[in-house]
């Protein structure tokens, strides 16, 4: 008897373990910047593909500013087609538009894409990483430094939770043109569509978007926005265990931000100045050699599903998009309706139409 205790003992010590594995995390309040909960948020992370959330940052940037356009075409390096997965399998000398390397990223955590946009915008990918790092001191990411445009893994690539909150918060207010796109569910590439990765965005009533990421060094990550009740939140999670793990402490956390659970903080927030945790960020699960190895056959997710509670009904949710009085919502395959040269306005969500898939 004495044995069969000890032993459940052992079991509930180690599931309470798993249960409670170390993450970093932060739920930030989109409207004022007040950060609303915080779990290790300026304790150094890998950011895995969350980096690809500062891409498409610097590429919003350069379209606003008339570098670059939406249908301008990326002819696709070496470089960016020997990327590993997640990618779309661009051969050398394809070409896709900005547009579609946008959405490419958001929905697939395309590798080739991204570096495909990196080096379109900055001449090559180490070029492009340092004025990433640049952008993202500018705007207050202070302990964040980048080594390439896809987020794989380099040990000098490293950022915060409270630091990625901060360029979720800037994307969402500096860019509210580009940021319906973030709500696209699935990308048509060579006549078929490709779904989209990120299983909050599509599960969680009001989500939003934004990114998902993994490496063994990191763990599972995850940004998120969603919207209720006339209220819209920024999550990040840090480290999740699994796939299902960070999804589920991500649900959690904005269940509670939304059931005003944690206590508003007005003199706390995502802009000011932090002091910083520093440290070595951890490598978080048992796979890899350390930050420099890819083990994961996705360097993202492996499409497992959302978990479901009992009082939850996760369904898509048409989420809309006001700007400047024209709806932009009802469905997640994004179209442009004319080439655009700056500051797009002509951004819809159009209605998913059937088609056949790869």
């Amino acid at each position: 008897m004495k044995t069969v205790k000890l032993i459940l003992f052992i079991a509930l010590f180690f599931t309470a373990e798993i249960s409670y594995a170390r993450h970093a995390a932060i739920l930030v309040d989109a409207t004022n910047g007040s950060v609303l909960h915080e779990v290790e948020a300026t304790q150094a992370w890998y950011p895995a593909s969350l980096t690809k959330l500062m891409t498409l940052y610097m590429t919003f940037d350069a379209i606003s500013n008339g570098q670059i356009q939406l249908q301008d075409t990326l002819s696709t390096s070496r470089h960016a087609a020997l990327q590993p997965n997640s990618k779309l399998g661009l051969r050398v000398g394809e070409v896709i538009t900005v547009e579609e390397a946008i959405l490419a990223l958001i929905t697939r955590s395309a590798n080739d894409a991204a570096v495909a946009l990196a080096e379109y915008i900055g001449g090559t990918e180490e070029s492009f990483a340092v004025k990433m790092t640049a952008k993202a001191h500018a705007i207050g990411m202070v302990d964040t430094h980048f080594m390439n445009a896809t987020g794989l893994p380099h040990p000098w690539q490293v950022s915060t939770a409270r630091d990625l909150g901060l360029l979720a918060w800037r994307t969402v207010h500096n860019y509210p043109d580009f940021y319906p796109y973030f709500s696209a569910h699935s990308f048509t590439f060579r006549g078929s569509e490709l779904h989209a990765i990120n299983k909050f965005t599509e599960h969680y009533p009001g989500a939003e978007g934004m990114k998902t990421g993994f490496t063994c060094g990191s763990g599972y990550n995850l940004i998120s926005t969603a919207s209720q009740n006339g209220k819209r939140l920024i999550g990040v999670i840090l480290g999740g265990m699994s796939s299902a793990q960070r999804y589920q402490l991500m649900m959690d956390m904005m269940d509670a931000g939304f059931g005003d659970q944690y206590p508003a903080n007005q003199g706390q927030l995502i802009e000011a100045a932090v002091v910083s945790s520093g440290g070595t960020p951890p490598h978080q699960l048992g796979c890899g050699n350390g930050a420099a190895l890819v083990t994961a056959s996705t360097a993202d997710d492996n499409y497992d599903n959302i978990p479901h509670r009992r009082g939850h009904s996760y369904k898509t949710v048409n989420t809309k998009f006001h700007k400047k009085g024209n709806v932009i919502g009802k469905s997640r395959v994004i179209k442009v309706t004319k080439p655009v040269k700056s500051n797009p306005k002509s951004i819809k969500v159009a209605k998913k139409s059937p088609q056949r898939r790869g």
